[in-house]
């Protein structure tokens, strides 16, 4: 009798993740290098549901936070830094990839990656201080509380807060300064004195194109 052979069964945390790479960089002085790339493969004959955890997530914005990976393929998962200040240089963050199989809600298997922050890549030294190297490992076994990344950290930049309420008043000056006659007419039932010439119009729509376009920045 010929016998079935069935996939085991595999145990909760046993998996090994392979991802690369297992450490992220960020340099304050480097815009380029504020948005990271890490890859997840999947070696495996069936395919996985992964899900990227941050003990510091409000620093970070995590483009595709969860999703799947088809067998013998491999996924990207953006990372931006976007909280560059002095404060966090050399502050170790960590990342976890958890996986699962797609009909399973157990994590069968886990991958940390660290992260940090530094001031500049030419003051990146030769090789690291024993003191730095050890802060370093201490921050890897150390046992950390990760976090979900929030729905609202997507590709898309970070919300900014809107414009000043100066730059919508001076906005509002310069199109009722555009809806006011111009200096000549005669027919017109405003003051004399509200009358503008083309000149002043013309500086008018100029700061109105600048507003605009300051506002549509934000």
């Amino acid at each position: 009798m010929q016998q079935q052979h069935r996939q085991p069964e595999l145990v909760e945390g046993s998996l090994p993740v392979f991802v690369f790479p297992t450490e992220l960089i960020f340099y304050a002085d480097e815009q380029t290098s504020h948005k990271q790339v890490l890859t997840l493969y999947n070696p495996y004959e069936f395919a996985l549901k992964f899900k990227v955890l941050c003990t510091a997530p409000n620093k970070y914005t995590v483009v595709d936070a969860t999703g799947a990976v088809k067998p013998q393929c491999c996924v990207d998962i953006v990372i931006r830094h976007r909280d560059v200040r002095a404060c966090h240089y050399g502050v170790y963050d960590k990342f976890r990839l958890q996986v699962s199989e797609q009909s399973q809600r157990k994590a069968l298997g886990r991958k940390e990656v660290t992260a940090t922050l530094r001031p500049s890549a030419s003051q990146e030294p030769s090789s690291p201080r024993p003191q730095d190297e050890e802060r370093r490992l201490k921050e890897q076994l150390a046992d950390s509380e990760f976090f979900e990344q929030t729905a609202f950290q997507t590709e898309s930049r970070p919300v900014a807060g809107g414009p000043s309420l100066l730059t919508v008043l001076l906005g509002l000056v310069c199109m009722a300064a555009l809806m006011l006659p111009t200096l000549g007419e005669q027919e017109s039932t405003v003051p004399v004195y509200l009358h503008l010439s083309v000149n002043k119009k013309l500086v008018a729509a100029y700061v109105l194109g600048l507003l605009t376009m300051v506002i549509l920045r934000t």
